[in-house]
Order: structure tokens, then sequence, then C-alpha cells
């Protein structure tokens, strides 16, 4: 994510997090093929999954007891008179004996919920909609819960004021969801921990298009010859924040990478001549990533490009980051160095949001070294001259103090000075492969500040009073610190 940074007051200092979520499943082919377990005997019975999964921030965002492995939508919007009608088919593996499970999903009418085909009983509170199936679901069932809705989507507002959910755009709408967005069109276990694979069909009038996540496996026009059917597949886990719908006229290019991956453009005819030139570079930037962060983690990428108003900041949406007009470089770097860090390695909690844009930070740094810019040490002492009332230094990255700085300067910019003393504490050789293995060895996966810094002191041995430095000044130390050494 790419917002103006703010400055903010220094936050009072907190103790070092550990999160204690589960990893999620990994794959739906994965998930389908867990073997059914068989209910407890004697007598033990269900209980309904945790109704939140207590993030530190967004403590009743996503859902506990169960895993979901793949996501089928079925959307079916009209721009002009703003419904959204939807079919949502959720397939999971319950984590323990259940009575109920929960769904996060915010506006909306749920119309019918079925469970493994039963009919089931969804009673709401709220954002929550509370599923009790026709019978219990035995620990380590793999189940399909299908969810029938529509209404009126809305736009939620961020804790920082910014809009994300459902924006109505001049042309249609852009469905944006970090970090709590996507539950404004589509009901699911809306925490960054659980990831799936993802079958996205959004059905609109002919004149618009839909562009979403993945590969366009197919569209097809209706009988009547009025609306348009686009289907994508995103085949690799993805967190619901990095799931977008882009709906509206587009100038569409295909192409592929030096190495081969796909590219797919969708560009605002307003926005086309101005990001033209960018985006040729799309396929040169991927490849120098890939060099300096390993293989790309998808099967295809590209960008989504909106036009002025419509959308205040850039997003790295899963294999095709959104902009709300024609990016600098910089920021198309940053945003596809996303996709390894952030899409591909995913935090645990929002706490950790700081591995997310540190590294993408950290990226754009890299690239100006490379291509003949300032070195990243030269990025690194020109913000340690700004003045210690200055936001970059408000609170210690891995600690926002609360969810309306998740966006805000520390997290971006000192979360790229923690990398760089990284890079000076190891040396750039180990510093370089660094950069490859961290993502390569989580890849798909999710993790959190501390399971970051122990990797590096383990791949690191004899750095581990340096790195100590490095976390206690950079990582969690308040103020600015009084020297950059």
């Amino acid at each position: 994510m790419r917002r103006r940074p703010r400055s903010r007051p220094r936050s009072r200092p907190r103790s070092r997090p550990r999160s204690r979520l589960r990893l999620p499943v990994a794959l739906f082919t994965v998930l389908a093929t867990v073997a059914t377990v068989a209910a407890c005997d004697g007598g033990v019975h269900g209980t309904p999954g945790a109704s939140g999964l207590r993030d530190p921030y967004f403590p009743k965002l996503g859902n506990g007891g169960y895993d979901v492995g793949h996501y089928a939508l079925d959307l079916d919007y009209d721009p002009d008179t703003h419904h959204l009608s939807g079919t949502a088919e959720i397939t999971a593996t319950a984590g323990k004996a259940l009575s109920a499970f929960n769904l996060d999903l915010r506006g909306l009418t749920v119309r019918e919920v079925t469970v493994d085909g039963e009919k089931a009983v969804a009673s709401r509170a709220g954002r929550e909609v509370t599923v009790r199936p026709h019978d219990e679901l035995p620990e380590g069932h793999t189940f399909r819960a299908t969810v029938r809705y529509d209404g009126e989507p809305v736009t939620i507002t961020d804790p920082d004021g910014t809009g994300e959910g459902w924006l109505r755009t001049a042309d249609g709408a852009l469905g944006l969801g970090e970090p709590t967005g996507s539950m404004a069109w589509f009901p699911g276990n809306h925490h960054p921990s659980d990831k799936a694979t993802y079958d996205i069909r959004v059905t609109v009038p002919v004149g618009v298009q839909a562009v979403s996540n993945g590969e366009l496996r197919r569209t097809k026009r209706s009988s009547d010859g009025r609306r348009t059917a686009y289907d994508w597949r995103m085949r690799q886990p993805m967190a619901s924040y990095l799931a977008t719908v882009a709906i509206g006229k587009f100038e569409t290019e295909r192409g592929r990478t030096p190495a081969g991956i796909p590219v797919y453009t969708a560009v605002d005819p307003d926005e086309a001549k101005a990001s033209a030139k960018v985006l040729a570079r799309l396929p040169e930037v991927l490849d120098w990533e890939a060099e300096r962060f390993g293989a790309y983690p998808f099967s295809s990428t590209g960008a989504i490009v909106d036009r002025a108003g419509d959308v205040g900041y850039a997003l790295e949406t899963q294999t095709r980051p959104v902009f709300p007009v024609a990016p600098d470089v910089g920021l198309l770097v940053h945003e596809l160095a996303h996709q390894w860090y952030g899409d591909s390695v995913t935090p645990k909690s929002w706490r950790d949001m700081w591995l997310n844009e540190g590294f993408a930070t950290y990226a754009e740094w890299l690239w100006d070294e490379e291509h003949g810019g300032d070195t990243a040490r030269q990025t690194f002492e020109a913000i340690m001259k700004r003045p210690a009332s200055d936001g970059v230094w408000a609170f210690p990255p891995a600690e926002p103090p609360n969810a309306a700085h998740l966006s805000d300067s520390p997290v971006y910019e000192r979360g790229a000075m923690v990398l760089q003393k990284v890079r000076e504490a190891i040396g750039d050789t180990k510093f370089s492969a660094l950069l490859k293995s961290w993502p390569t060895d989580h890849k798909y996966r999710c993790a959190d500040t501390d399971d970051f810094t122990a990797y590096v002191e383990r791949k690191n041995p004899g750095k581990g009073e340096a790195l100590a430095g490095v976390w206690e000044t950079w990582l969690y130390g308040n103020g600015k610190p009084e020297s950059a050494s």
C-alpha cells in the first residue's frame, strides 16, 4: 500500500509483540483432498467458532474455527443502480468440531446459506454473520458453505480516514480491501492470516469490463446480449484484502515479460497516454525484482490504472496492482515488490505491516541505487537529517500505536531503514541472499516480526549482537536514534 504519510505524535513504549495466530491452509487443491475426520464419540459436541481473531488493531476481524481453502465468487453488478448480487461458495476445513461459525460481511443482505447442500440457519449482528449448519461439522471436515446475498455495497472509512471497500467510480466501481474492505463485497474470513485461492466471476452490462486478480479464463455474453460475464482465477493463495474487482471502461493489453510471465494491464482511457511509457517498463521492473528477490511467485502480472478522483492511493492487489493515476517508475517498483513482500509472504497480523512496506520502500531505494540515483545509504542519511520532531520518528516501525497509523511514515521509511541497518550488520553478500531467501522460504505463508528477526539471526550466526542492536534501536526504539552508526 502506498498512501501519503502523515506526521503523528510519538507512541508510548510497548512490549515486543508475538503473534499467536495459526498459519492458514495453503492451497485449495490440497484442502480438497484432506480426508474427512469422523466425529468424536462419547457425547462430545461441537462449539461455535470465534467471531474474531484478536488482531492487535482489528480484534473482530476474521473468524476462528476453520481455514478457508477456496472462494468461488459469482457477482453481478449494475453501475447505474449500484446494485450488487452475489453467490459466494466457500470451501473450508473445520479446525475443531463446529456447531456454528462466523463470516465477515459489511452491509448487504444475506438471502440464503447452505452448508454441504443443506439449508443452514444464518443470523446477523452488524458485520458478523453466524452460520449454524444443519449438522455439526467434525474436526478436520472439509465443508462447503454457499451464501446468496445482495444489496448496495458500501464504502468503508479506514481509521486513517481513507475510503475502501466498494468505491463507486465515474464509469463503474472498484473493490479494494486493505485492511478491512473486502467484507463490503463478499462474505468470508477476512483476516490476512487465512489465505485461499479464488475463482471470481463478475457479470456487468455490455459497455463496461470487469478486471480482477490472476488470469482471465473466459468471457461470456448473456443470451439477450446485454451483459458479459468475466471469469478470473487466482491459482495461488491470496489474502482477502488483496482481492480486487475493477469495473469500468478500460483499454486492455496483453504481453509477456522476458521471463515469460503473462502480463495483463487495464487502463482508464483518460490515463492511457500518460501510462503508456511507464507500463511499457513493467516487464523490465518485474524481471529486475525477480533477480533480486527470487522467482516471481505468481502465474501472471499486470496493473489496473484508474482515473484521477476515483481512488486516492495505490494498492498492491495480488498480480494486478491498482494505481489511482499513471504511476511513476518508483511507485511501480514499490507495488510490484509487494508481490513478494506482502502478497506471497503475508503478515500474520496488521501489526506486522512494516514487513510489507519496509521491503517495498527499500526496493525503491535499491532501484535508485542501481539506476543512477542515490545509494540506499545516501537515502538513509538524508532521512537521518530530519529533525527529531519529524513524523518518521513518531513511533517504532514494528509498533504503530493504533490502526490509524498503519500507513504512516515510520512503517514505510523507518521500516526501510531497519533493512539498511541489517544490510550493514551482515554485509552486502549476505543481505542480497536474505532478500531472496526470506520470500522463498516463506512463499505463500504468513509471518510476523518475530519470525523475521529470528530468521535473520539464524541465517547469520555470529552476528547476533550486531542484529540485537538493530532490533533494539531501529525496529523497536522510540524516537530518533542518536547516531546513524
